[in-house]
């Protein structure tokens, strides 16, 4: 089976750029950390092999408030390299009690996510003959298989010959066993083409599917066990036999879950395995979120109380960072070129209140822009995922065109800069408390209302939103 296994670090910097120009507007400082420290990984994989081993990847922190895209171009560029990505929040391993979760956690998430990624690619490679076995077994179901022939003689045993006898008496073979064998063929080409034309897909059959066992009681092991790869559940599951149940569906239906299953069946998955540690150890990255919130000084800040200690949690993050093997369901799993990209808005921490250690992991720290009027109208017309495109095209599905006029946008930019400065700025999510309260009776009324196009101008938004604007209270309530 050939997997696809390339994947695009031969992009420039500036190409990596233009990829992400197409989706994140501005920040072109982060755009550029990004795309060298993903070039940097296919310069590496050209150094010779003794030299490979000794360039770790140079983690970065971007600095800004929330909303300006510090998620979305590290999501972005992971898509881009096919390479497996997690985000998870630095937060959590603060967390008191059982809820809490060990750093290691994340290189185990990010193994599981590979896993189900190349299992994917896997899928894919193998959907042709996948699809050919389900059709005979369909076909089997449909009209089954011949009948048996007569047991086969004892080896050496030789059938007397007798005077004018015929082949068929000689090899055991009649003529009507050999007109009921064609018959039975002609049978099944009949049907072979009958189901490929899709003649047959209403017709029932009954198939065996796995029955899902859903246990009555939730089995819990030692805290931490299957996080290190000891699922209890599993462990159960393989000791009790494999039950199934006859379900009765439609040819297409049985077509599609058999498909499935051969296509399971045709898995190797020591090999989906393989190739996922490889991908994780080599091109995985784990996006770090709300880093400040571990960097406060004051143990006592309002981020957690006084029996978190952020500075253990750091020290716990720093060998993962830094390079180290973590126990996975998969087996053991190298974190030292796993790429690290931790973001923050570090309002009332800064990244030098992070220990020394740790600091010194992140070589590279960007800050990014908050947004401005002018970045708000781009992000509304420019990206491929553009909001207006969005309800532009969820409105045309009930063959309504919805038109937003210039200046309307500008008054829509407008609305979300005036609201993230006089209350919270969250920067580009304040778009979609802005278009879904403009939009709102449009979007209640469109199926009745017998419209065929709605234009959106610059009175349309001022009359709906600049009452609630105007007022500081309301607008912190509803925007």
């Amino acid at each position: 089976m050939k997997l696809r296994t390339d994947v695009p670090y031969e992009m420039t910097p500036r190409e990596i750029v233009e990829e992400l120009d197409r989706f994140v507007i501005g920040q072109d400082d982060a755009k550029r950390a990004v795309a060298i420290a993903l070039r940097n990984r296919w310069r590496r994989l050209q150094v010779p092999d003794e030299l490979r081993e000794e360039i770790v990847p140079n983690n970065i922190i971007l600095i800004g408030p929330t909303g300006v895209g510090k998620t979305e171009i590290s999501r972005r560029l992971a898509s881009l390299a096919r390479a497996p990505f997690i985000k998870v929040e630095a937060s959590k391993f603060t967390e008191v009690g059982y809820v809490g979760r060990d750093v290691e956690s994340m290189v185990r998430d990010l193994t599981d996510l590979a896993v189900d990624m190349v299992k994917s690619e896997f899928l894919v490679e193998v959907q042709e003959p996948a699809a050919r076995h389900a059709e005979e077994r369909i076909l089997d179901l449909l009209l089954p298989r011949r009948p048996a022939h007569r047991p086969a003689p004892p080896a050496g045993f030789q059938p007397p010959t007798l005077p004018g006898g015929t082949e068929a008496e000689t090899t055991g073979a009649t003529p009507e066993a050999e007109s009921a064998e064609e018959s039975w063929e002609r049978t099944r080409e009949k049907l072979r083409r009958q189901l490929a034309a899709g003649t047959l897909d209403d017709r029932e059959v009954e198939i065996d599917m796995p029955a899902d066992q859903h246990p009555m009681v939730s089995i819990l092991g030692p805290v931490g066990l299957e996080e290190m790869g000891v699922n209890i559940s599993e462990l159960f599951s393989n000791i009790m036999p494999q039950k199934s149940k006859a379900r009765r569906v439609t040819v297409a239906e049985a077509r599609r879950l058999l498909q499935q299953q051969e296509a399971q069946k045709l898995i190797d998955m020591d090999k989906v395995v393989t190739e996922a540690l490889r991908r994780v150890q080599e091109s995985g990255i784990v996006f770090l979120d709300e880093l400040d919130k571990v960097a406060a000084a004051d143990r006592g800040s309002e981020y957690g109380g006084p029996d978190v200690s952020r500075e253990g949690v750091q020290r716990d993050l720093l060998p993962v960072v830094e390079g180290s093997t973590v126990a996975t369901k998969y087996g053991m799993v190298k974190t030292d070129h796993i790429l690290f990209i931790a973001a923050g808005a570090f309002h009332i921490a800064k990244p030098s209140d992070l220990i020394p250690e740790l600091q010194g992991r992140f070589p590279i720290r960007v800050e990014m822009n908050s947004l401005t009027t002018e970045d708000f109208i781009r992000i509304l017309t420019e990206p491929e995922n553009a909001l207006i495109r969005q309800y532009t095209a969820l409105l045309a599905t009930e063959e309504v065109a919805l038109v937003f006029k210039p200046e309307a946008i500008e008054e829509i930019a407008r609305a979300a800069s005036l609201a993230n400065d006089q209350a919270e700025d969250i920067g580009a999510r304040r778009l979609h408390t802005i278009l879904t309260l403009l939009l709102e009776q449009i979007l209640y009324e469109v199926p009745e209302s017998g419209e065929k196009k709605y234009t959106i101008a610059a009175a349309d938004v001022r009359d709906r939103l600049d009452d609630i604007i105007a007022d500081e209270d309301l607008s912190r309530y509803i925007l």
